[in-house]
């Protein structure tokens, strides 16, 4: 491993999070305790229409409110910054509003003050004269519907590789429209046993992590410092240098740690609005967002999934098409992507000879969509799975057998011609069926409340190209301080970057020291995001430890003193200077192989690896009700060789909690006009403990990711994958109904029973 003769492998080790101490003593570090002299608050005026015309603001009731420093428009913005649109895959989205608004909830205007109640009470007194306009909400209206037009011009960003491509298309609401085609799909279906149909539907859900996005802009000579609870450091300051015209080195961006993320944090969100007010006021300026505002910030993509199959006599999967629409709201944000990458992935994974999959990101009149946990890969697996066990039960199979006999295997190519390797879909999928004693007869009980189970695996690749570089240094005495970008935010990844460079220098975890990402001092990190740290920023954590060791080792050649690792780097150092000095400096960087796909969306590389995770869940139904229990769920993931096996179970059972949320509870309600009408924890119920199964049973199975570091790779979204149709084959299974649109509600599941005996129910949802 290396030369220290290390007497206990750090890999493996069950370890404390480097944080946790400073966490529960309440001596953490987050932005929202940043206070900086002469700074000042923004409280920000929101849109109350889905899609108007900018016709007047009024700021004069506002601005003489005492108390109030200024009152920020877009006109004040780009003063600052003359073309004020960002965004990582268009340049689509204005710091505030300009000429008209696109979403209810979008920045017309800011209030600043040193008190922050004085702004909020002056932010009331903006009054703005508007011209309504038509909007639409549904995705698949507005991929076909041109009478209203989100975007009259679409403007691709060109900073990712993968995203390079982007045009969109031009007239429509379409902003992205990835395609599959792999053999021939028509073929199979004219010669198909059986062909399955159906649409499944998924809803716009919100993040809501605990600590609310903040953001703080510190102007100073030609340069500037934001601080930011952001999952992207290191685009923040190349986007924020691009909107300004500067280098790179005058814009500094300082991360803490962050009290979740789970894709809201990414990218650009409020340090472009913070750096324009910053350079406006020329003092600095602090934006921090309610609870209530984070549901207008960015969101889950809903979707439509219409997904077809053709099935042979003997239950294969011959012929599958799909159709997957992304409802992105007003802007782009990193949508495209999304819709790329889990698009490739929406036929399953499955051994599949004729598959074609058509995938549009498509622009609403509703708040953003981007990030979320699973990247998209939740919304696809529902559908993809929720067909198969409709078709197993159509074919008189049992669910899981039909997913053993059409199962992709290691060594065959995923249909975008990419061979897939390391990955443990069988093994994932046969542990879960052991854990839930699948072969074992269920008693599904005979009076009103009766008893079901199901099984849902799903798969993701991780996203490529990025590129990630890690340094690390060694002190006159020996200690080892390790610099990279990426943000903890709750999932353990200092403390497992810790672990992979302690293992290479044959120090203990605890003993290396993990620098909170700052641009001034922290190398490029592309983001923390798609669980992409442990492979990505493990491997050039790696790298720069080893390489660290090789420097020393060429530093006790060039003294002439024998080489002991890290164990004589202060006797090294000591002999070169005379005294306890000196820096010795690793470095490493990691870009994953990838080549992008062609006009048919194939690719001979189009992932470095595959994340596996699959779910079984048990249930009780009410049938007089519709009234659900989640008796116990099984989560089982790959994830290669868990680098701290104590954040495994934290890691898996996190996601699938959060996964649990979106298929029973979560539902972002808007009126008919585009109004959201549950924007608050009062309304809008994520997962509590009474909500949860009383046995929640975990693992991750015995493999391991070649190319990671330690045969190591991602897990954190991995437990969500297969929550959702494991719960509805579950209640299938149990009562007869199958629910193809999420939430799975009591109410859902009551009206399906109704319409089961022939007494279906008016529907009242408004819901646009």
């Amino acid at each position: 491993m290396n030369d220290t003769n290390t007497p206990e492998r750090q890999v493996g080790r069950r370890i404390d999070r480097l944080e946790s101490r400073s966490k529960v003593t309440g001596t953490a570090d987050y932005t929202h305790n940043v206070v900086l002299p002469r700074m000042l608050h923004a409280k920000i005026v929101r849109s109350v229409h889905a899609h108007a015309r900018i016709l007047s603001i009024d700021t004069s009731a506002a601005a003489a409110v005492p108390g109030v420093f200024k009152v920020v428009t877009a006109q004040d913005v780009m003063r600052v910054i003359p073309d004020p649109h960002y965004g990582p895959a268009f340049h689509d989205q204005p710091i505030l509003a300009i000429d008209k608004v696109r979403h209810i909830g979008e920045p017309v205007a800011v209030v600043l003050s040193d008190d922050v109640h004085i702004a909020e009470t002056a932010a009331a007194l903006v009054s703005v004269e508007y011209e309504v306009l038509p909007a639409v909400f549904d995705e698949v209206q507005a991929a076909n519907n041109t009478d209203v037009l989100v975007h009259d011009v679409l403007r691709p960003a060109g900073t990712f590789p993968d995203l390079k491509h982007l045009a969109g298309r031009k007239g429509t609401n379409v902003a992205l429209d990835y395609r599959l085609r792999h053999g021939d799909v028509k073929t199979a279906f004219a010669s198909a046993a059986h062909v399955f149909d159906h649409t499944f539907r998924t809803q716009q859900v919100v993040h809501v992590p605990l600590e609310p996005m903040v953001s703080i802009a510190q102007p100073l000579d030609r340069r500037i410092i934001i601080h930011t609870a952001s999952q992207s450091p290191s685009f923040v300051r190349l986007e924020i240098a691009r909107l300004l015209g500067w280098a790179e080195n005058q814009v500094q961006v300082k991360t803490r740690l962050l009290g979740g993320g789970f894709g809201a944090k990414l990218y650009i969100k409020l340090e472009a609005l913070a750096v324009a007010l910053a350079l406006i006021a020329h003092r600095p300026v602090r934006v921090a967002l309610t609870m209530e505002e984070q549901f207008y910030m960015v969101t889950k993509h809903a979707t439509t999934f219409r997904i077809r199959s053709a099935v042979d006599a003997d239950g294969r999967i011959t012929a599958r098409h799909c159709e997957v629409y992304w409802n992105g709201g007003a802007y782009a944000d990193i949508g495209p992507r999304v819709t790329q990458k889990s698009g490739f992935t929406a036929g399953g994974p499955y051994d599949i000879a004729n598959l074609d999959i058509d995938s549009y990101q498509v622009y609403t009149n509703l708040p953003p969509a981007g990030a979320f946990r699973g990247f998209g890969i939740t919304q696809v697996v529902w559908a993809y799975e929720s067909q198969a066990d409709l078709i197993a039960h159509k074919l008189g199979m049992d669910p899981v057998a039909f997913r053993r006999l059409n199962l992709l295997e290691n060594g065959r190519p995923h249909a975008t011609g990419t061979v897939l390797k390391d990955a443990g879909l069988r093994l994932v999928l046969d542990q879960v069926a052991s854990a839930m004693d699948w072969d074992k007869p269920l008693d599904s009980g005979t009076g009103t409340v009766r008893r079901g189970r199901g099984i849902g695996l799903g798969f993701k690749a991780l996203v490529a190209p990025t590129t990630s570089v890690a340094t690390i240094t060694a002190g006159g005495d020996g200690s080892c301080t390790l610099l990279i970008s990426t943000v903890e935010m709750g999932q353990g990844s200092d403390t497992a970057m810790a672990i992979v460079a302690a293992d290479v220098l044959g120090l203990r975890a605890e003993d290396i020291r993990v620098v909170n990402p700052d641009t001034d001092v922290t190398p490029y990190d592309m983001a923390t995001l798609g669980s992409r740290s442990t492979f990505s920023m493990g491997n050039a954590v790696k790298q720069a430890a080893q390489d660290l060791l090789d420097k020393l080792r060429a530093l006790a050649q060039e003294v002439g003193l024998p080489f002991e690792g890290t164990r004589n780097i202060s006797t090294l150092l000591k002999k070169k200077f005379g005294m306890q000095a000196g820096t010795v400096v690793g470095t490493g960087s990691f870009v994953p192989p990838y080549q992008s796909p062609d006009a048919d969306g194939r690719s001979p590389d189009i992932t470095p690896n595959w994340m596996v995770g699959g779910t079984g869940i048990e249930v009780e139904v009410d049938t007089e009700t519709g009234q659900f229990r989640i008796v116990r769920m099984e989560n089982v993931v790959d994830c290669g060789t868990p680098l701290n096996p104590k954040v495994v179970q934290t890691q898996i059972t996190g996601a699938a909690i959060q996964q649990l949320g979106a298929t029973f509870l979560e539902k972002m309600e808007f009126d008919a006009e585009g109004q959201l009408r549950n924007a608050s924890f009062s309304e809008y119920k994520i997962p509590g403990i009474l909500d949860l199964p009383h046995q929640m049973g975990y693992a991750a199975v015995d493999s391991q990711q070649s190319t990671g570091p330690f045969g190591a790779k991602g897990l954190g979204e991995s437990g969500c994958f297969g929550v959702a149709s494991a719960m509805a084959q579950a209640i299938d299974d149990a009562v007869g109904v199958r629910i193809v649109s999420l939430p799975i509600t009591p109410e859902a599941v009551y009206r399906a029973l109704a319409e089961q005996r022939g007494e279906p129910l008016a529907n009242t949802d408004s819901t646009p």
